[in-house]
């Protein structure tokens, strides 16, 4: 079994926020995979899924997928990831964590297996939680610090809780739909060749 998670804010006033991209690509993965966001523990949203037969490859294992939404606000996010991580014996490796991304542009992705929280308060708060940072992060870009019109810090927190502007939403779609399909191959075949097909490229770390 593989954990990806998604993270966001909870409740309707959040829905479609920058912040929020990872819940949007979550809510895809459980369409595709058959799960349902019907159950609640651990303080979050989970569903559990089967990876489809396209993408059974050499990494999917037994193909079972067990998606999150923690419910605790963004910068608590790593409770009920350690708490499923705990529970289902799902080890750092096996564990990728979808997430928004202020310092690359609107619709860009970036796939490491590892590496530092970049300033995101939800990915620090996971890899306090569970000890580590060997595991898997798959970046959706919302720009604001990305080098085209770039804001300043004190911006940026609305930045991120504002929505997409109508031009944006149409890029974020698109991005959204290729996030998920990044998960799927990061699940079935491995982060090296999900980076190798989906990362955004003369985007570096």
């Amino acid at each position: 079994m593989k954990l990806i998670v998604g993270l966001g804010n909870p409740g309707k006033k959040y829905e479609k926020t920058r912040h929020n991209a990872g819940f949007r690509v979550l809510d895809i993965l459980a369409e595709r995979t058959g799960g349902a966001f019907a159950r609640e523990k651990y303080k979050a949203r989970f569903a559990e899924g089967a990876l489809p037969q396209a993408w059974q490859g050499p990494a999917a294992g037994d193909g079972r997928l067990l998606l999150l939404q923690p419910q605790t606000y963004m910068n608590l996010s790593g409770e009920p990831v350690a708490s499923f991580a705990g529970y289902y014996k799902i080890a750092r490796p096996e564990l990728l964590v979808v997430v928004d991304d202020v310092a690359i542009p609107v619709g860009a992705l970036r796939l490491r297996v590892s590496g530092s929280a970049g300033g995101h308060n939800g990915l620090k708060d996971i890899e306090r939680a569970m000890g580590g940072l060997d595991y898997a992060r798959l970046r959706v870009g919302v720009g604001g610090r990305d080098g085209s019109g770039e804001k300043h810090a004190h911006d940026l927190a609305d930045h991120v809780l504002g929505r997409f502007s109508a031009e944006e939403e149409k890029v974020m779609e698109d991005a959204l739909k290729r996030a998920a399909d990044a998960c799927l191959v990061w699940a079935g075949y491995g982060a090296n060749e999900a980076m190798n097909r989906f990362n955004t490229k003369k985007q570096d770390d």
